[in-house]
This record gives C-alpha cells, sequence and structure tokens, in this order.
C-alpha cells in the first residue's frame, strides 16, 4: 500500500498486563494477512471459474434428468456460496491490513479499548473486542 504509515512496534493497542508488540509480532501478522488475502483472491479466482464452466455446461439440458439438472443447480450454489464467503473474508482481511497501517490496529471498532494481542494473533480479523463481540452475538 504505497503511501500507508506502518504503525511502529509499541504504538499498537495492547490490555493492560500484555507485553507490547515486537516488530516481529507486527511483521508476522502482515505477513500472515498479505498470504490470507492472497489465498482468498486464489480461492475466489477458482469459484469463478468453476461457475462459469458449470454455467457453459449447463447448455439446454438435453438428455439431461431431474436428478442431473439438480445436482448441476446444487454444484452451482455451492460454488457461489463459497466465491461470496471467500470475498467477505478477503474485505475482512485488507480491512485488518488497512487498520495495520493506519495503527488502528488492535482497537475495537466499537468501544475504542483494546481488543487484546493474544486475540489479535489467534484472530487477525478481529475487529471488536471480547466484550463488543459477545453482545454483538446476543442480539442475533
Amino acid at each position: 500500500m504505497p503511501g500507508a504509515r506502518t504503525a511502529a512496534p509499541g504504538e499498537l493497542a495492547v490490555r493492560p498486563g500484555e507485553d507490547p508488540w515486537t516488530p516481529e509480532e507486527v511483521a508476522g501478522a502482515r505477513t500472515e494477512l498479505m498470504e490470507e488475502a492472497q489465498r482468498l483472491r486464489d480461492e475466489i479466482h477458482l469459484s469463478e471459474d468453476s461457475v462459469a464452466g458449470l454455467m457453459r455446461d449447463s447448455g439446454d439440458g438435453a438428455g439431461d434428468d431431474q436428478a442431473d439438472t439438480g445436482t448441476k443447480n446444487i454444484t452451482r450454489e455451492h460454488e457461489l456460496a463459497l466465491a461470496a464467503n471467500a470475498r467477505e473474508m478477503l474485505v475482512q482481511t485488507e480491512r485488518a491490513l488497512e487498520r495495520l497501517d493506519a495503527g488502528t490496529y488492535g482497537l475495537c471498532e466499537n468501544c475504542g479499548n483494546p481488543i487484546g494481542k493474544a486475540r489479535m494473533q489467534a484472530f487477525p480479523r478481529a475487529t471488536l473486542c471480547v466484550d463488543c463481540k459477545q453482545k454483538q452475538e446476543r442480539r442475533y
């Protein structure tokens, strides 16, 4: 991301009692997020190719019985759902990289408190602290 300001280690939010982020940990988080973004882009591309192939092969359905047609529809819907899920995860991953560059990585987007270094290391796309995430899940 040209022109993006990279947050210095120690600037990233941590909870009381946690050690500050080290340069190696910040680099590791960045690498993990970048690799995940590329994996998701590849997955989206494969799913889109698969759907295009299924659409091409569906033709007029001549010679297909209802079971064949139903199987093709289910397979196409499954591929579309996988691609949609991968796109959503890619958005979250790119957002985490932006937050890392902005120095807001590890801050809860709801209450502004630190999410916690351990939580961010376990789930690098986290945008909510545990308390806010639990409140959100209770609403749904």
